[in-house]
């Protein structure tokens, strides 16, 4: 018995020290661990990361950037059942415990002892979980167990209950890229929290355990095992009625991805935007839930969108069909499903569908698959365009593209544009771009030919050397002659411009020369002013010097521009003069709706003056004949800057709105009297020169130029109506002509029609009136002036009347002996 006890003392002497130094370690790891841990009061400040948000300028959203989809919300956001079902899977205790669930540990270590599984169920509460998710990495082991306990305990003494579980909902990753329940109601069901169903409550509750493997749509039927689980576990803990529990089984899995709804398709311009939140904010911009607020016109981008397609489809349709877009070697027995995969990798393009083509028939149709593994068939005539039927075109295995017909169910064969395009369109006060197109399909090629593309715009860049004759005493009246001409530089290389198809027209006046586009007359009164002169000038419109090209080629738009930078050149001319800077983005937001950021635009103001540093209205007068009346004997100081008309044509400029002293003025690019001229002569481009196509739309105010590059590799209109300054242009990336007679008026025109179309509706008649420091005179066809009403009526600056005594003013140049020629190309 002695011997007995001695070996029970010392058995409880060394269960005592080992419980003693079991007790020193874990206290030493305590002070360890704890002093690493981090402080959990930085929860209540905690930003979860959000999505870039992209809205037009009505407020619809055009897009959302970001790697992962969350929307955070309230506690008091998420319906009770919802809060319930996770509680019943994760953390049926989690309003009784202290941060750990001791019975829920116990339970893990049992289990550890008992089983030879490393990683057991169990013991991981709700408050534990938000721990690591925001503090702590994944791995398995003990330190880290420890100090996720730790963190749990301090976390509840910080933050109250609801506090915590709403770290949960919206931190935890529901697979997909959705974090947060509200982004995985959202993308799982198209629904917010409080239009869930109960079935659906349950599947959420059940992803966060296996977020990319047992979510709804990568495994339904795992996730349909983990609900009804979960729905069992609701009705035990008496959240719900076993009745409940049965109906919600019941319902079949039926959960579907729902992107965010993007309401105004606009993918270049949302790019644009990313790209620059991204230069303002840093790569954090697509993270903090920015809300940014454009100056895109829904309605517009809309009309714009439409009709670049339709403009590209019907000048493709014009060169005939180019072949299928791949072959494929199909089995004999593939059936349907096996056709759309072979689709894989063939995107959507604007409206056109990639389709396999399953079997031709003797009546001329095809069966073709599409990538969702629906048959359709393409009728006899659903290749008329082509002149020949599917079946004539098309044999088994080739990769088409088809479109839905004005009919339900038709489908027709069409194919992706060869050209491609751009349409800019800009509020021609301000600045405010209203629609920007990049290209066919952002989906099928991301590069935005509106911003980056630099093209030669042929003969819409012919204004601009107007504009700087105008300032050497040119006016629309002056003749020049448009004859050959040929310049020979010092290295005996020659150059002899052509007008367009040939031939020559002797004496014009520019008004007539630029209706008609004639090159020669371009280039002799570019000779006339000066390269240099000219290109300087020029600059004023918001050009680069580098992009204009330094000799008489500039003449006939050599330069290399944007269609952006067209576009802004073309609204000087709209809004009177005015150089206004491009801008797309309105507002920025923050997460909590302050905003960060307000764009205040600098404006065109027609008769604007600086008095005092404060803008103010100016009057104009206009003086028929020679009566000068109380005009100045010397040109007159230009205003400081120049803005749109009333849209009441002949209503004293007086009368206009005196900005507010607050209102940045646009800088002055050209003299307003020049700016008047150039309108009034683009305006007679439309009504009966190269873009006469546009008086269907029945506008008075509608003016703008065409262009044409050599062999028709570009073409372009640009132009103006109401506030609105638009161009289009229409070419191939590769540089590849666009076919015979592809000219500014037959390819960009027609796109450039249907969207002001669009655009002008219900919009006011832009006015034009003569501003001051202008004269109407008559001028014969010989150049003379008059006052009694012989010849046609121009408005000509005061200064320059004394320049117009002779027809032979401005014949141009003479032909140049060899020693004198040089350096002129």
């Amino acid at each position: 018995m002695p011997r007995f006890r001695r070996l029970l003392r010392w058995a409880l002497f060394a269960f005592a020290g080992l419980a003693l130094l079991g007790a020193t370690a874990l206290g030493a790891l305590y002070y360890v661990i704890s002093d690493q841990l981090p402080d959990v009061s930085t929860l209540r400040e905690v930003e979860m990361q959000e999505p870039l948000y992209v809205h037009a300028a009505d407020g619809r959203l055009m897009a959302v950037f970001g790697e992962g989809r969350r929307y955070p919300v309230e506690i008091d956001e998420v319906p009770a059942r919802l809060r319930q079902a996770f509680l019943a899977i994760e953390d049926a205790r989690f309003y009784e415990h202290g941060g750990v669930d001791y019975k829920g540990v116990a339970r893990a270590v049992w289990l550890l002892a008992t089983t030879d599984g490393k990683r057991v169920p169990g013991g991981s509460t709700i408050t534990q979980q938000v721990a690591r998710q925001f503090f702590l990495s994944s791995e398995y082991s003990y330190r880290r167990k420890l100090a996720e306990m730790l963190l749990a305990v301090r976390m509840e003494r910080e933050l109250g209950k609801d506090e915590i579980l709403a770290l949960y909902l919206n931190k935890s990753f529901f697979g997909n890229r959705a974090y947060g329940v509200a982004a995985a109601a959202e993308f799982y069901y198209g629904k917010k929290l409080g239009e869930l169903d109960l079935d659906e409550m349950a599947s959420l509750a059940g992803i966060p355990k296996f977020p990319s493997s047992g979510n709804p749509i990568s495994n339904p039927e795992r996730a349909r095992v983990r609900r009804d689980y979960i729905l069992e576990r609701m009705a035990e803990l008496g959240y719900i009625s076993a009745a409940e529990a049965a109906v919600a089984a019941a319902v079949p899995m039926h959960a579907a991805p729902h992107e965010p709804p993007v309401e105004v398709p606009a993918p270049y311009v949302a790019e644009m935007v990313r790209q620059e939140m991204i230069a303002r904010f840093g790569p954090e911009a697509v993270t903090r839930g920015y809300r940014v607020t454009t100056t895109i016109d829904p309605v517009l981008q809309a009309a714009a969108d439409k009709a670049m397609r339709d403009g590209l489809h019907t000048y493709d349709h014009r060169h005939g069909w180019h072949g299928v877009e791949r072959e494929l070697d199909l089995p004999a027995g593939a059936d349907d499903a096996a056709l759309a995969k072979a689709l894989s990798g063939s995107v959507v393009q604007a409206d056109l569908l990639p389709a396999v083509v399953a079997s031709t028939a003797a009546d001329g149709s095809a069966q073709v698959v599409l990538a969702d593994a629906s048959r359709v068939t393409l009728a006899a005539g659903a290749s008329r365009w082509a002149g020949k039927s599917p079946a004539a075109l098309l044999k088994r295995g080739n990769v088409v593209r088809v479109r839905a017909g004005e009919e339900p169910g038709q489908y027709l064969l069409d194919q992706v544009p060869r050209g491609q395009g751009a349409l800019v369109s800009l509020d021609a006060n301000d600045g405010a771009m209203r629609a920007l197109v990049g290209g066919y399909s952002f989906s099928g090629n991301k590069f935005n030919r509106a911003t980056q593309a630099r093209r030669q715009p042929g003969s819409s860049f012919k204004p601009f050397v107007y504009a700087a004759a105008f300032e050497k005493g040119f006016n629309p009246a002056s003749i020049m002659l448009d004859a050959p001409v040929v310049f020979r530089d010092r290295r005996g290389n020659t150059w002899s411009p052509q007008n367009d198809g040939g031939g020559f027209r002797g004496p014009m006046r520019l008004r007539e020369a630029l209706v008609q586009s004639r090159n020669l007359v371009s280039v002799r009164m570019l000779d006339t002013i000066g390269v240099e002169f000219a290109r300087n000038y020029i600059t004023q419109f918001g050009f680069e010097p580098a992009e204009l090209p330094p000799n008489l080629s500039m003449s006939l738009g050599t330069a290399s521009l944007t269609p952006l930078s067209v576009a802004r050149g073309y609204a000087v001319f709209a809004n009177g003069g005015s150089r206004v800077d491009p801008w797309f983005i309105d507002e920025i937001r923050d997460r909590d709706n302050q905003v960060l950021f307000k764009e205040n635009p600098a404006r065109a103001c027609r008769t604007c003056a600086t008095v005092g540093g404060r803008a103010v209205a100016g009057a104009s007068q206009v003086v028929d004949g020679f009566n000068f009346g109380a005009l100045p004997a010397t040109r007159p100081t230009r205003p400081a800057a120049g803005a749109a008309d009333s849209g009441n044509a002949g209503e004293d400029a007086a009368a206009e709105q005196v900005p507010a002293a607050d209102a940045k003025l646009a800088p002055r690019a050209i003299d307003e009297r020049t700016a008047y001229q150039l309108v009034s002569m683009m305006r007679d481009v439309v009504r009966r020169g190269t873009g006469a196509a546009a008086r269907v739309l029945g506008r008075d105010d509608v003016g703008g130029k065409t262009g044409s590059t050599n062999d028709h590799r570009d073409a372009w209109f640009s132009g103006f109506g109401g506030p609105l300054a638009t161009t289009v242009w229409i070419g191939r990336d590769d540089f590849r002509s666009l076919g015979y007679r592809e000219y500014g008026g037959r390819a960009a025109l027609p796109v450039w029609i249907d969207f002001m179309r669009v655009a002008l509706e219900d919009k006011p008649i832009a006015a034009n009136e003569p501003p001051a420091g202008m004269v109407k005179v008559y001028v014969d066809n010989t150049g003379h002036i008059s006052t009694d009403g012989s010849g046609l009526a121009e408005y000509v600056k005061v200064e320059d009347l004394d320049r117009m005594h002779s027809s032979l003013d401005f014949l141009g140049p003479e032909q140049l002996d060899d020693e004198a020629a040089f350096d002129i190309f």
